[in-house]
């Protein structure tokens, strides 16, 4: 009570200090003015470690040994802000300085503090932005933002989040309409085609601008009404957040008059000027509840779209079309990876409880090993998932474990130690996550590994986090973990799958097999699936040979051709692959090249009697 703060800002006192003793004789005039006032002023210094060396130079005092007689003399008080990094690096390195401050440590507050903190600055956004902020916005911001921004702390990043949304329901107030702009748009086509049609002599251009008119005249009409009902809308909007200036105005010099014990003043504004202007705010809000063109409420909505935005996390409510993606994410797969419902089963139920937001939210959203022969779509399906996710197949994180059959190379996942090569550059892994935190991360063949990395991997498989070589917690909460492997494909083969346990036992340790979600076992394909593998083969070959302008379809017979050659239950599909490649595709590139393929013509491939035939 009856004290003063002021903020020493260091920038200003160095900035034009020219001479020997200018920087001292600025930093001195202050000293004494806060000397002078007996205790009334408290000096505050932001980032305090910068007074070490402040102005040093050829001999003369730096700014924190002109401080050290004063504050040991009780002279002045003083508060100072600093991290723990950079107090450990400067503060401790000065004992006299670290002597004369008491350490009081400020730790992150919790979510409810940070709802309490976002509930006393509420009114303090409305009033800049001019909008409308719901409490479930505020309890949005708290719980998202410690969710999911991993790499900052509270409250800090929940009132960017929330400053963040406030701005973006500004500029959509600042913004025509969608409907109102939509309206114009359509006046605009009209007004092109009038200009048009009064060019024309004949008598249906004539009917069709009489028609035009008419049409044009009645968009004017409606786009004048939303015009005006927008211009309202705005004024009342300008206006509420005009009073709410005011009231936040009020409410400081309440507290003001309070203080200095200016009771007439005080009773004057509690009982009657902050009473009418919060009647006037609330007529104004009433008015202009019915249906509105602009939206200038902040609400959780808006709050989880800010979220998605700034971590690429889908956490909004799923609107339709999202709800309909999802839904169909199963046929999806099961189109893209052929018999192989159980695996497609057990990533898609995985995805379902993220979206529906009742995963584990201390756990990644799924991790599965998928054991079986080669060739059998264990790393398609990673693939396809990507794909239906993310829109390309190729957004996946792949570390292949071939590469880290060595005990050295398990720091490349997480970073060079100090003193080596690389420390700064990061991990291959945790840096990949660090920015696509909502990513499918494949370890593809992971038998191949070190077995160093698998006990790297079972904090991620757990906890769903991992510290990188520098310190810094790597959030694994919203990612796909998927590990494959060829181990015990024989006995897949041979439909002994018991004898796959053993094996896994035997290769991996208890913990790490305990922590994975599912471990799905990929059938050996079938001829009748491989058939239907072949006929999608064919698909895609012929849909690249339409993106050239040849069309190519295929006959039954080159379905039975390719199977007949290249099926083998032991390889999986890769043969078929490489079947259709060698001899279909390069028969048809031959035919290209010869100029015996034309643009202008369709045709169908087949096989009689040993060879391809085109007709």
């Amino acid at each position: 009570k009856n004290k003063t703060i002021w903020e020493l800002d260091m920038g200003s006192l160095i900035a034009g200090a020219k001479y020997r003793g200018e920087f001292e004789e600025r930093l001195k005039a202050v000293l004494n003015k806060i000397k002078e006032s007996n205790g009334k002023i408290i000096l505050f210094i932001d980032e305090i470690h910068l007074i070490v060396g402040a102005g040093k130079s050829d001999g003369a005092l730096d700014a924190s040994n002109m401080l050290k007689p004063m504050l040991a003399r009780g002279e002045i008080d003083c508060i100072g802000a600093t991290t723990l990094n950079e107090y450990r690096e400067y503060i401790e390195k000065d004992r006299a300085l670290e002597r004369r401050f008491q350490p009081v440590m400020v730790g992150e507050p919790t979510v409810a503090d940070t709802i309490s903190i976002l509930r006393g600055l509420k009114e303090r956004f409305e009033s800049f932005h001019g909008v409308r902020i719901t409490d479930g916005a505020l309890v949005a911001a708290a719980t998202l933002s410690n969710r999911y921004i991993t790499n900052r702390f509270l409250p800090d990043k929940a009132i960017d989040l929330l400053d963040e949304a406030c701005a973006s329901i500004k500029v959509e107030i600042e913004s025509m309409p969608t409907e109102l702009d939509e309206v114009n748009r359509k006046i605009r086509q009209l007004e092109i085609e009038k200009v048009a049609l009064e060019k024309e002599k004949d008598d249906s251009s004539k009917a069709r601008l009489a028609s035009l008119n008419d049409e044009l005249s009645k968009y004017k009409v409606q786009f004048d009404s939303l015009s005006k009902k927008w211009k309202e809308e705005k004024e009342g909007i300008s206006e509420a957040k005009e009073i709410k200036k005011q009231l936040e105005k009020a409410k400081f010099d309440l507290g003001v008059k309070f203080s200095n014990g200016d009771y007439q003043e005080a009773s004057k504004l509690q009982y009657q000027i902050i009473p009418a202007l919060e009647e006037k705010l609330t007529s104004l809000t009433r008015e202009g509840s019915s249906e509105r063109l602009v939206n200038e409420i902040v609400d959780e909505e808006e709050i989880s779209k800010i979220v998605s935005r700034m971590t690429g996390i889908p956490t909004s409510r799923i609107e339709k079309g999202d709800r309909e993606k999802v839904l169909d994410l199963k046929n999806v797969l099961s189109k893209r990876v052929i018999g192989q419902d159980n695996a497609i089963t057990l990533v898609y139920n995985a995805i379902l409880r993220q979206r529906a937001g009742i995963k584990n939210p201390n756990r990644p959203i799924g991790s599965f090993l998928f054991l079986g022969p080669t060739g059998v779509g264990k790393t398609e399906v990673s693939k396809a998932l990507a794909e239906a996710l993310f829109d390309d197949e190729n957004d996946i994180i792949r570390i292949d474990m071939s590469e880290y059959m060595e005990r050295y190379s398990v720091s490349r996942l997480i970073g060079a130690p100090p003193g080596y090569v690389g420390y700064e550059e990061g991990g291959q892994l945790t840096e990949k996550v660090r920015r696509s935190p909502y990513s499918i991360v494949l370890f593809d063949e992971i038998e191949k590994a070190n077995p160093e990395v698998f006990n790297l991997l079972l904090q991620v498989l757990d906890e769903g986090r991992l510290t990188d070589s520098q310190g810094r917690l790597v959030d694994f909460k919203n990612t796909v973990i998927i590990m494959t492997s060829n181990l015990g494909s024989d006995y897949i083969l041979d439909g002994h799958k018991e004898m796959v346990g053993k094996l896994l036992h035997a290769t991996f340790k208890p913990e790490f097999l305990n922590r994975i979600d599912e471990i799905v076992y990929f059938d050996p394909l079938n001829k009748e699936t491989q058939r239907l593998i072949v006929k999608k083969m064919l698909d895609e070959l012929s849909s690249r040979l339409k993106e050239q302008y040849y069309s190519v379809s295929f006959d039954e017979s080159i379905v039975k051709y390719v199977l007949d050659s290249a099926f083998d239950a032991q390889f999986g599909a890769r043969p078929l692959k490489r079947f259709i490649q060698d001899q279909i595709e390069t028969y048809l590139a031959s035919k290209i090249v010869e100029g015996n393929l034309s643009t202008k013509k369709s045709y169908k491939l087949s096989y009689k009697d040993g060879s391809l035939l085109l007709a």
